[in-house]
């Protein structure tokens, strides 16, 4: 009797052990809030530079980089740790710097822009291979999604293709090669969208209905 009564109970200390992280120790999804982070930054940004509604400038997206697309999207990164989601917490984390320094580049007392001698075509130059960097680092965070989420997959996709083509529109100063980066980058944002709302419905039990996301493991 107490033998089957011990090995009850190292049968559900192992189910427990087995249980995701998040669930053991109670805590909520922060990558919602990360990706809605990213989405909404890239999109934002994205349409300034396909010239929506005549906007030329686009100097209004340094606040919502430093805070939304940065601090929070980081954040949501660094909560992803206690979460048990690794893949979370270095693609948010790594998107979440990447707004922060894309901010600091285009404020003035950063001197950044101002050590080149301003938008100068060595800093276009620069600024090329900064975003061929980050196309570089956008499909290493592919390969993983790979056989496991399809709507990741589709959005790392229009994503590293925004990064390529701004790269080359700055190497080449082409505003069509420009504007087809914007593009690709509102379809980024949108497809985040997608993916928030489809996330928070199937965290929600009393949800009116849920988005198909192409999951295909959940390990």
């Amino acid at each position: 009797m107490a033998s089957n009564r011990n090995d009850i109970e190292k049968s559900q200390i192992r189910q427990t052990q087995l249980e995701p992280t998040h669930r053991r120790r109670g805590l909520g999804n922060p990558v919602p809030m990360g990706i809605m982070g990213f989405g909404g930054t890239t999109f934002l940004l994205s349409m300034f530079i396909v010239h929506t509604r005549s906007v030329q400038t686009d100097n209004l997206i340094l606040g919502m980089a430093v805070f939304f697309g940065g601090l929070v999207q980081f954040m949501a990164g660094q909560w992803s740790v206690a979460y048990g989601d690794s893949y979370a917490a270095a693609s948010l984390s790594a998107y979440g710097a990447f707004w922060m320094s894309y901010a600091t580049l285009f404020i003035p007392d950063s001197g950044v822009i101002a050590a080149f001698g301003g938008q100068t075509e060595e800093f276009h130059q620069a600024f090329g291979i900064y975003l061929m960097l980050w196309f570089v680092i956008t499909v290493m965070y592919i390969l993983p999604m790979l056989k496991k989420n399809i709507a990741f997959v589709i959005m790392l996709t229009f994503l590293a293709l925004t990064y390529l083509l701004l790269a080359i529109g700055s190497w080449n100063q082409k505003q069509p090669v420009n504007s087809a980066g914007g593009a690709f980058g509102i379809m980024t944002g949108l497809i985040a969208f997608y993916i928030v709302v489809g996330m928070l419905m199937d965290d929600e039990p009393t949800a009116l209905f849920r988005l198909p996301m192409g999951v295909l493991s959940d390990k």
